[in-house]
């Protein structure tokens, strides 16, 4: 074994050799300059922290992937930088016989191996890749670039470069393991064949809600001229919105309900759309769109795709029945979600995420906001169909959500009948602290202080009356409550992208 390690390092000391040789003995051209201050300006990723701020003016993948690229930067500079060049310490490539308009004024005097500006580069390449690898793609040769002038300029060998791009390609993919990449835009859901088609959106009762979203821009015009034989109702705040539109319903002649807003709107159309046994038309024109999202409706256009063309889904429908707030139990109420319901702090956890995201990216967000909220929570007793329970947050998803074992980021499928339960138990020591290192150290699946499973439908009891969030919403404070899947799913309009029609559409990220 010793005399293989041997013949190995003889041979990458003669192949760094050759390859410095050779570089030397390139005859000097204007290319050495531009070299020169292509190496320089990724000195300390001042390159690659200006390529991430150009990337991230632009909402949607391009941003999670210059957030992605700055993470993967920094466990690459702390593993290449912090850890190995102080481990394995390696003499720089030597300057003499290096052509004088080649070499750098400043040599740099730390361990050559390996080189922490292949690392960063080969972490920002990839880690943009994995989000938009048509972005990445563009961002490799510049990558590339980089690593190749710390051997042109004399201040590397070869294998400390393909080191360094290793240690840089696995800090991003590493990145997966806190932050998973969405494999497709879109859920899987059942197709469905017997929806009306609504050219002009003829037959369409639609509301919008100009207070949602950006408070600049008012979606009401936009929506009349996309859908001009739809019947418009805008929101409004002395109007209730469920009374508005059975009056209109009540009148006759409706197809189908649209909604343009976020989800709290889409939520309040949805119950009236299934009460009625009527289809959805989803405009996204919230801040966050979290159910657009999921169901994979990201634009105007593609709604008015969908509905002119009888394109839909089947979605589910989360519902839970508030049994009364008393010890006695008097009244029921139903309420229906499209995302998430919960007991204890999750909501609470979800406003401080979804607050902070925009500065700092939904993940760090999320792990900042369960510190803040873990340190002032208090635990809510109770049992889940009859096993009793200490728990900090219990959160009931509709339909299972992925990445299993961690923070529940998307929905796989829309229209499984499942409910995902998980919840972080609080009747272990430390239960808070072992939480944050369990979410830090992407550990959450095997911790004692995390619990989850899939349930069909789910009882719960409180010792005393909670408060019940769904959608991040506070909507009832009662002492029991049971969950489920609506027997009945929505039928959502979604453009069918395998429908030859649309090959030539492109999918924005932007609402409008």
């Amino acid at each position: 074994m010793i005399e293989w390690f041997r013949r190995v390092v003889g041979f990458v000391d003669d192949s760094d050799r050759v390859v410095q040789r050779w570089v030397v003995d390139l005859p000097p051209s204007e290319a050495d300059q531009m070299i020169k201050r292509l190496t320089r300006s990724a000195n300390h990723s001042v390159l690659w922290f200006g390529i991430a701020a150009l990337l991230a003016a632009r909402v949607g993948v391009t941003r999670r992937g210059a957030l992605r690229g700055v993470l993967a930067i920094l466990g690459a500079s702390i593993t290449a930088n912090g850890v190995l060049k102080p481990l394995l310490p390696r003499r720089r490539p030597p300057d003499e016989g290096m052509p004088r308009v080649r070499s750098l004024r400043r040599r740099p005097t730390s361990s050559s191996f390996p080189s922490g500006h292949a690392a960063s580069a080969a972490a920002f390449a990839t880690a943009v890749a994995l989000e938009s690898p048509r972005t990445g793609l563009a961002i490799a040769p510049v990558a590339a670039a980089v690593a190749y002038s710390r051997v042109h300029v004399g201040v590397h060998w070869t294998s400390d470069v393909l080191a360094g791009a290793a240690v840089g390609a696995s800090s991003a993919l590493l990145t997966r393991r806190w932050w998973p990449v969405r494999g497709s835009d879109e859920a899987a859901a059942r197709p469905l064949d017997r929806v009306p088609e609504l050219p002009d959106g003829a037959g369409l009762l639609v509301a919008v809600n100009p207070l949602s979203g950006d408070p600049g821009f008012d979606p009401t015009d936009s929506i009349r001229k996309a859908f001009p034989a739809a019947t418009v109702v805008p929101v409004r705040r002395d109007r209730d919105l469920v009374e508005e539109l059975e009056e209109r319903l009540a009148e006759g002649g409706v197809r189908a309900i649209g909604v343009a807003g976020g989800d709290g709107t889409v939520s309040t159309v949805v119950t009236v759309a299934n009460r009625h046994g009527l289809p959805l038309v989803l405009v996204p024109a919230g801040t966050l769109n979290h159910f657009a999202r999921d169901v994979g409706v990201y634009d105007l256009q593609e709604a008015v795709d969908a509905s002119g063309a009888g394109e839909a889904v089947a979605v589910d429908l989360g519902t839970v029945r508030v049994h009364g707030g008393g010890a006695e139990g008097d009244g029921e109420t139903v309420r229906q979600f499209l995302n998430t319901a919960s007991l204890g702090c999750y909501s609470d956890l979800v406003r401080l995420r979804e607050r902070w995201q925009h500065r700092m990216g939904k993940w760090p967000a999320f792990a900042l906001a369960l510190v803040t909220v873990l340190h002032r929570a208090s635990p809510v007793e109770l049992t889940l169909d009859g096993v009793r329970h200490s728990v900090w947050i219990l959160f009931v998803g509709n339909g299972p959500y992925h990445p299993r074992g961690m923070v529940p980021a998307w929905r796989p499928r829309l229209d499984t009948g499942l409910l995902d339960v998980r919840w972080l138990r609080a009747d272990i020591r430390f239960s808070r602290l072992r939480a944050f290192f369990a979410l830090a150290f992407a550990a959450l699946a095997h911790s004692r202080v995390y619990g989850e499973r899939e349930a069909v439908r789910l009882s719960v009891r409180l010792t005393e009356p909670g408060l019940l969030a769904t959608d991040g919403e506070v909507v009832d404070r009662a002492d029991r409550f049971t969950f489920e899947v609506a027997p009945t799913p929505v039928p959502v309009y979604r453009r069918d992208e395998e429908n030859p029609r649309w090959a030539n559409r492109d999918r924005p990220h932007q609402p409008w």
